[in-house]
C-alpha cells in the first residue's frame, strides 16, 4: 500500500485552487449591469474591467445531497461613482441551506439581508469568520485598495438564485464617503 499525492491544491495564501475538481470563473463589469445604483458612471466606464473572480473546487455534481463545495472569491478593489466593486449577491435556491465565509486577506464588508429585506452588515478581513444562515442573502464588497479575497464553504445542493437580486437588489448599499465606508439605504 503507498500513499498518493493529493491531486488538488489550495494555496493558503491567495485562495487560489488548481486541481481536477477546480474551476475558475470572473465577472466583468459589463456582466454587471443593474447591479450599481449610478448608471451613468457605469456606463461611462470599460466594460471589460474585472470586477471578481470565483475559484471553486466542486467533487461532486452540483444538486448532490450530503456533498460540499469549497471555493474563494476574488473581488478586485473599484467604485462605480462612489459604491464599491461587490459581487452580485445571492439566496440559495435551497434556501435553509447555510454557508462559512472567511477572510484571506484584504478588507471589505459581508452585506447579509433576509427575506424582509432586513441588512447587516459584518466587517470581513483576514482571519474573520462569518456563519451565514439558511434564508439569507449575501453579498460581498471590497472597501480596500487591494484584492479582498474570501474562502467559502457550502452545500453542494444549496443552488444559487441571483434573480431574486437582480430583480430587488439589497436594501442597504456600501459607498464611499469622505474616504470611508458607509451603509446607505437603496432607493
Amino acid at each position: 500500500m503507498t500513499i498518493k499525492e493529493a491531486g488538488e491544491r489550495y494555496n493558503l495564501q491567495t485562495g487560489e485552487l488548481s486541481g481536477q475538481y477546480a474551476s475558475h470563473s470572473q465577472k466583468k463589469l459589463s456582466q454587471l449591469a443593474g447591479v450599481f445604483a449610478d448608471a451613468e458612471a457605469f456606463s461611462a466606464m470599460d466594460g471589460e474591467q474585472p470586477v471578481y473572480e470565483v475559484d471553486a473546487h466542486m467533487a461532486v455534481e452540483e444538486g448532490t445531497s450530503g456533498g460540499l463545495f469549497f471555493g474563494t472569491s476574488t473581488i478586485h478593489p473599484g467604485r462605480v461613482g462612489n459604491e464599491y466593486f461587490m459581487t452580485k449577491g445571492h439566496f440559495h435556491q435551497k434556501r435553509e441551506t447555510a454557508e462559512y465565509y472567511w477572510g484571506i486577506s484584504g478588507e471589505g464588508v459581508l452585506l447579509l439581508m433576509d427575506k424582509n429585506r432586513r441588512c447587516t452588515a459584518e466587517k470581513v478581513e483576514k482571519g474573520s469568520l462569518h456563519y451565514i444562515g439558511g434564508h439569507i442573502a449575501h453579498r460581498l464588497v471590497n472597501t480596500g485598495d487591494t484584492d479582498l479575497v474570501v474562502g467559502a464553504c457550502w452545500p453542494s445542493d444549496a443552488g444559487h438564485d441571483y434573480g431574486s437580486i437582480e430583480t430587488a437588489g439589497f436594501s442597504i448599499r456600501v459607498v464611499c464617503e469622505d474616504g470611508k465606508a458607509v451603509l446607505r439605504e437603496s432607493r
